[in-house]
């Protein structure tokens, strides 16, 4: 388990601000409005973390339920969001025998890092998913999309603070992975800093690849592009 969603889950809230998330939201139920998909009814998200997302959304639709792979994730967002359903569950395999209005993705899906596991998770999205109903999947890059980069940030919270830096990079363009580093600068009371470090790994896929995953799962998937540089699909299932 990564650090960031295991044993620094509780370090969440500092790390990715929950206030952060209002405008990508208003981008994401836009694109529905605009699509003319119905906003309301029922909602699953597959790799829901923190809960920060569901936050906006959850006004939309009833009822939510929220599913992640990590415990330690869900404790969190369950302080978040505690009107709302959780799951524990990896979105390759998760089987609730129900299906929902609309199933959303955000990028949890980035660690999908073979084609049987993006096939899988987009699978998983599809038998959750009602018939005409809509499926947003919102990774980070496609391949055509991908470039280096670095961020920074961090909040001060009641008696800690946290920093860190965000390191993305593909060594080798050749294949379907890239990697984003994390170095956390961890304060709390009176105690020394401390600093932790993270290496996630990432998947990186073509659009024809989507498309195609997409597209054998049984969805009508379309590509659109958020203001913040991404391509997000927005699918009907058929």
């Amino acid at each position: 388990m990564l650090k960031m969603y295991g044993d620094l889950a509780h370090w969440w809230p500092l790390l990715s601000p929950p206030v952060d998330y209002a405008e990508e939201v208003a981008f994401f139920l836009q694109v529905l409005v605009d699509a003319k998909i119905p906003v309301f009814g029922s909602m699953l998200e597959l790799g829901s973390g923190g809960g920060n997302n569901a936050l906006h959304l959850k006004n939309h639709f009833s009822p939510v339920t929220l599913t992640d792979f990590s415990e330690e994730m869900l404790a969190v967002s369950q302080l978040l969001n505690p009107d709302c359903e959780h799951i524990q569950g990896d979105m390759r395999t998760l089987r609730l025998g129900r299906k929902f209005d609309f199933v959303f993705v955000h990028d949890a899906i980035d660690y999908m890092t073979t084609h049987a596991d993006l096939a899988s998770a987009i699978k998983t999205a599809a038998v959750h998913c009602k018939p005409n109903r809509t499926a947003l999947f919102v990774p980070d890059y496609v391949r055509e999309s991908f470039e280096p980069a670095t961020e920074h940030g961090g909040e001060d919270g009641k008696d800690r603070a946290m920093r860190f830096m965000e390191w993305t990079y593909d060594p080798d363009p050749s294949d379907n992975t890239y990697i984003t580093e994390y170095v956390y600068v961890l304060r709390e009371g009176d105690e020394p800093v401390r600093i932790e470090h993270d290496r996630h790994i990432c998947g990186l896929f073509s659009r024809a690849d989507w498309l195609g995953h997409l597209r054998d799962a049984g969805f009508n998937a379309r590509v659109l592009h958020d203001p913040f540089g991404r391509e997000v699909f927005l699918s009907v299932l058929q």
